[in-house]
């Protein structure tokens, strides 16, 4: 009994001291970017401000508009892309677990290859602007990371190890079709694996800013995370370009910005709700993260 005590102990002990090494970034961040600038520079980071400032979350105030807007578009396509991006996965993974399906393999591999060679930039470029013309759509920020090749092969691992086939031969008995077996008995069975490749997607969309800079070239189809990535660059270069800054100068502007305080900042208000996200995932997570291992 005094094994079993100790080694609970250290269990837990083990388990608190990784929770901290997780927990204490995010608490450095939202330390840092309430503290003063010059401070920063100065004394390096601290877990508590040496001085509290508010100027990095009054540089973004200033923006309010812009953040609001991004905000919006970057809400509607992390939801609408994860519904669509999980329903499609399910759709192309539940048949490859059917063994009924002919030429099963060969739609498996199509989907493989995928994994290990591409079209390049150029090519995925034209087909996006010429041929589907999504240019400056908010279906741009949403179509390309529709069918992750990785999470397709979860989950059609999941349907195989997991369902037994039992249930959808009792199902085919009584009369029921192969749309209403997926949606009747395949999907509520399936909501581990959905809820964790759902979970993956939700922060894909979330920080997806490379597709905003390839096709959005209007200032209010941007996500958040490039609005964030895009004003941190402007203030880098007036904070590191001396021909900037003395242009700025001589007009009256402010030179002096908060750059690391206003990434930190920058941070809190980009993970901010994405963080909600968690407990909504966390019921099906844990046991989603055994899917494919050996049971016995």
């Amino acid at each position: 009994m005094a094994k079993y005590k100790l080694s609970q102990l250290l269990l837990h002990l083990f388990f608190i001291c990784v929770s901290l090494a997780c927990l204490l970034p995010v608490i450095l961040v939202v330390s840092i970017s309430f503290s003063d600038e010059n401070t920063v520079v100065a004394n390096g980071f601290k877990f508590f401000p040496e001085k509290f400032s508010l100027d990095a979350y009054s540089f973004l105030y200033n923006q309010l508009s812009q953040i609001i807007t991004a905000y919006g578009v970057t809400i509607f396509v992390t939801v609408v892309g994860t519904i669509l991006s999980v329903l499609l996965i399910a759709l192309y993974a539940y048949p490859l677990s059917r063994k009924e399906l002919r030429h099963r393999n060969k739609f498996a591999l199509f989907i493989f290859i995928t994994m290990i060679f591409n079209g390049g930039l150029v090519p995925w470029y034209l087909v996006y602007v010429n041929l589907l013309h999504l240019k400056d759509s908010v279906w741009s920020l949403i179509i390309p990371l529709f069918l992750q090749p990785f999470f397709v092969i979860i989950m059609r691992t999941f349907f195989q190890t997991t369902i037994p086939e039992s249930i959808i031969e009792s199902a085919t008995i009584d009369g029921a079709s192969e749309l209403k077996i997926f949606y009747k008995i395949i999907l509520p069975l399936s909501l581990p694996v959905l809820a964790t490749i759902g979970l993956f997607n939700t922060l894909n969309y979330w920080n997806d800013w490379f597709l905003s800079l390839i096709f959005i070239t209007k200032s209010n189809g941007i996500s958040l995370q490039y609005l964030m990535y895009k004003t941190l660059l402007n203030i880098q270069y007036l904070t590191t370009n001396e021909n900037a800054a003395s242009q700025l100068s001589k007009m009256g502007a402010v030179v002096s910005l908060p750059s690391q305080t206003l990434r930190m900042a920058m941070a809190v208000v980009g993970m901010g709700p994405i963080i909600f996200a968690y407990p909504f995932f966390q019921k099906y997570f844990v046991k989603g993260l055994t899917i494919g291992a050996v049971k016995g």
